[in-house]
């Protein structure tokens, strides 16, 4: 990866369109001026698991239930819940004074028609919804879940964080999961001011004046959403050292990636915080395409496997010290009670030779191979450089593709060949905690068509799922599943696991409530 340098500030500033605002100093105070990790281009938080997308969701939706720092589920836009003696039934009864941003108020349906589409796109509740004999509205405020067979892993579906379900209006709700929804109508602590979103350079949240917190102080993702600043303003700044000059001279108040080169800089900057505030360490992975060749190919795709060495993309992004990254050669989080590497031998292989030799024996026939990669993404552009070149060493007939991180984004979901449009690899991260079970873990599923981006076919892995569900309650039975799981998937090698990194976060002094959590959220941070 290229080094960079606090070179070039006032230049770099201008041309990124950051030199100093025409804010007034108290303007300036009730404004948290912030660099996101990438640039916002879907605003539908169930069409795409994009994170950036999330972090916005986050702002100008609500949940019906949430995780606290413990892990557990806790009542969010719900009162409480009801659950009858045989478990068979979970009722739900919304809290008061909760209204959209267009004014109307929510009402059990709109969560209805909301669990309706989010469960259409969610992993974990893919596996649990043939348990639903119906979910249905009771009147304005109470709605309720009839279930065939006991599910006590439905509460922590509605309340995760990895695929949140966030509460939109029904006349929103019911468009397609598959289709991206326009409108922009939630009833969060914030409302997204579509009049100044530019793509690629700007998006704007001003605080939500009827929206009304719990009482509960905040405890996880879960407590009162309190929305202490008027007005939140991203700018899309796509040369670190740009991003680093506008954190030290204060012209940005909060950076949430910043390039590992840069932290010593930052560090030494006097009115500037370097945090480790994501807990689970940011996990990398390298996604092919299998429905289009050459990676259609089980054994093509185990062959680029074996040229894999995790460190080589560990040191990429986050330099030489392996305090900041970790080797992890399965698909569950390391650390975490599932974590095995069971079948994993030939991400311990690291030979390009011997992958050389594996790709031929494939019947690997000079099929391009379209890589895209997010240009103004420097951790994931990292993961994807290296992967670049492990392919054209290994021989195979490389396209790559520098875009930005939106239309990545877009393109990941065509299923089209290379030659119209499609691609053949890309590149994601995801917290640790987003990996660390069966029914959370996005990559691993592997339902077809319902899967996400790559669309993998392997029902054995969606058999060993639902038995998860149904014995992991058990730990040596759940282990049992686990060391399985891992085992199909290394033989199937859908995606390949790059092990993971440390991700700290940098903001000014005056910045006052950042915390710890599972996700970058904006409530409960105001400016001193």
């Amino acid at each position: 990866m290229e080094r960079r340098t606090f070179l070039g500030a006032t230049a770099g500033l201008a041309a990124a369109g950051v030199s100093a605002p025409a804010l007034s100093q108290g303007a300036a105070a009730r404004t948290l001026r912030v660099i996101p990790q990438a640039n916002l281009t879907s605003l539908d938080p169930v069409w795409t698991t994009a994170v950036v997308t999330r972090n916005h969701a986050f702002m100008i939706y609500d949940q019906i239930c949430a995780q606290d720092s413990k892990g557990d589920i806790r009542p969010q836009m719900a009162q409480g819940w009801e659950i009858s003696p045989d478990q068979l039934s979970w009722t739900f009864t919304l809290r008061d004074n909760l209204f959209f941003h267009d004014g109307e108020k929510v009402l059990a349906k709109d969560a209805v028609a909301s669990i309706d589409r989010w469960r259409r796109r969610d992993p974990f509740m893919q596996v649990l919804w043939p348990n639903v004999a119906e979910l249905s509205a009771l009147d304005d405020r109470r709605f309720r879940f009839r279930l065939s067979k006991p599910t006590p892993l439905l509460i922590m579906a509605l309340g995760q964080t990895q695929f949140p379900c966030f509460v939109m209006p029904e006349r929103i709700a019911g468009t397609d999961a598959f289709q991206q929804i326009r409108e922009t109508v939630g009833s969060g602590p914030f409302k997204f001011v579509r009049d100044e979103w530019n793509p690629g350079q700007r998006a704007v949240w001003a605080r939500n004046e009827r929206y009304v917190p719990r009482q509960e102080p905040v405890d996880g993702l879960a407590g009162g959403r309190i929305p202490r600043i008027d007005r939140i303003e991203w700018t899309i700044i796509t040369d670190p050292a740009t991003s680093g000059n506008a954190m030290a001279q204060g012209e940005q108040d909060y950076w949430e990636y910043p390039l590992h080169d840069l932290l010593p800089m930052l560090r030494r900057a006097r009115d500037v915080v370097v945090e480790q505030r994501l807990l689970d360490g940011t996990y990398g992975v390298c996604r092919f395409n299998t429905l289009q060749p050459p990676f259609n190919n089980p054994a093509i795709r185990r062959a680029v496997a074996m040229a894999v060495d995790q460190r080589d993309y560990l040191r990429a992004v986050a330099g030489d010290d392996p305090a900041d990254w970790g080797a992890c050669e399965g698909v569950f989080t390391c650390g975490t009670p599932l974590a095995n590497e069971v079948g994993s031998d030939l991400l311990k292989v690291r030979n390009v030779e011997r992958a050389k030799q594996a790709l031929r024996e494939a019947g690997y026939n000079n099929e391009k191979v379209v890589l895209i990669a997010p240009g103004d993404y420097p951790q994931i552009n990292a993961l994807s450089l290296v992967t670049a070149d492990l392919l054209r060493r290994i021989g195979m007939n490389l396209e790559f593709i520098s875009a930005d991180w939106g239309t990545v984004v877009q393109r990941r979901a065509s299923k089209e060949p290379v030659e119209r449009g499609g691609w053949s690899v890309f590149h994601t991260t995801s917290s640790g905690q987003s990996l660390a079970l069966p029914v959370f873990n996005l990559f691993l599923r592997a339902n077809g068509n319902n899967a996400w981006f790559g669309w993998p076919d392997v029902p054995e892995v969606e058999r060993l799922r639902g038995e998860w569900v149904e014995k992991g309650g058990d730990p040596a039975e759940g282990r049992r599943i686990a060391e399985e799981l891992n085992r199909v998937a290394m033989r199937e090698m859908y995606y390949i696991p790059l092990g993971y990194y440390w991700q700290p976060s940098a903001w000014r002094r005056n910045v006052t409530g950042v915390f710890r959590a599972p996700a970058t959220v904006f409530w409960n941070i105001g400016k001193g």
